[in-house]
């Protein structure tokens, strides 16, 4: 029988992603394909430092020895190498025991075509021409930047937080703004506040994840020892009356999340250094850059007009 992946959230992980490839990346660019092939193969036995999704793709595995029987999770390698330059990947992957068994390994080109083989929720690279083909081709996908990884033996918990505009809905609104102004956004959306917003690029990943927080819940019910492992924060620069359509929005996917921050242009790393969230999707490198350095930050590069 084929191994069903149709009913689990997949996650696509790049290399690049999960491990810091630095010092590979320099001997490619510097010294060339053959050099680096033969970089690898001398230290293939040596596990490579921990990439900036690391601590995000560790707790969401865990997820599945902590809802047993439903094992919802599945993550699958994406890499631009070929299986043998690809070999010191895996061998990582096995020194950290991180459950990825399955992988794609392409010799250079970019893996975004068979994204949809696997039925990927989200794909996850630091190669961000990867990234834009992927989210050009419809394809929920970010590019996750580099930052300090410290990544605490806290496993049980997981901690993932949004953007909202151009991330789990579409930029619509948010080209109102760019287009126009302030006052034109907080009219538009007034006047649409009972009209939900179009899904953006995340929105798939973000229900599906709620969707786990309710097993989640059902399982307390049965066993109120049950720790919760999924928390959820939405941290959004809108504030009051524009943050009445977003919930309108979450209220007809039928779906909430944990903690919503409105802002009304707040500089969001007040926030996110207190909820600390294991990953941080945006799709505005301004509001990315200043916290990057010590969270897990991935840009979601969606319309890209304006949001550098």
């Amino acid at each position: 029988m084929p191994y069903d992946i149709s009913d689990k959230l997949v996650i696509g992980i790049a290399s690049s992603a999960l491990f810091d490839l630095g010092e590979s990346d320099r001997v490619f660019r510097n010294e060339g394909e053959q050099a680096y092939r033969a970089f690898q193969r001398e230290h293939e036995s040596e596990t490579l430092p921990k990439g900036a999704a690391m601590p995000f793709i560790r707790r969401l595995l865990n997820l599945n020895s902590r809802i047993p029987g439903v094992e919802p999770i599945e993550v699958i390698l994406f890499s631009r190498n070929d299986p043998d330059t690809g070999q010191r990947v895996f061998n990582s992957i096995r020194d950290y025991k991180l459950d990825i068994t399955r992988g794609v390994f392409t010799s250079g080109e970019s893996p975004y075509r068979y994204l949809d083989s696997f039925g990927t929720s989200l794909f996850l690279s630091a190669n961000n021409e990867d990234v834009v083909k992927a989210i050009d081709t419809g394809h929920a996908a970010g590019t996750v930047l580099r930052s300090v990884v410290t990544d605490d033996d806290d496993s049980y918990e997981l901690r993932v937080a949004f953007d909202f505009d151009g991330v789990i809905a579409d930029d619509s609104a948010e080209n109102v703004y760019q287009k126009k102004n302030l006052n034109a956004f907080q009219e538009s959306e007034i006047s649409n506040a009972a009209v939900p917003h179009p899904p953006g690029p995340l929105r798939e990943f973000f229900v599906k994840l709620a969707r786990l927080q309710q097993v989640e819940q059902e399982y307390r019910l049965v066993d109120p020892s049950y720790r919760k492992s999924i928390s959820t924060a939405i941290i959004t620069a809108r504030g009051a009356p524009a943050n009445e359509r977003v919930v309108t929005t979450l209220r007809s996917w039928n779906v909430m999340a944990d903690k919503t921050f409105f802002l009304g242009g707040v500089e969001k790393g007040r926030i996110l250094d207190i909820f600390r969230p294991h990953i941080f999707f945006d799709d505005q490198l301004t509001h990315l850059e200043p916290s990057s350095g010590f969270i897990p930050s991935v840009h979601i590069p969606f319309g890209r007009i304006n949001k550098h």
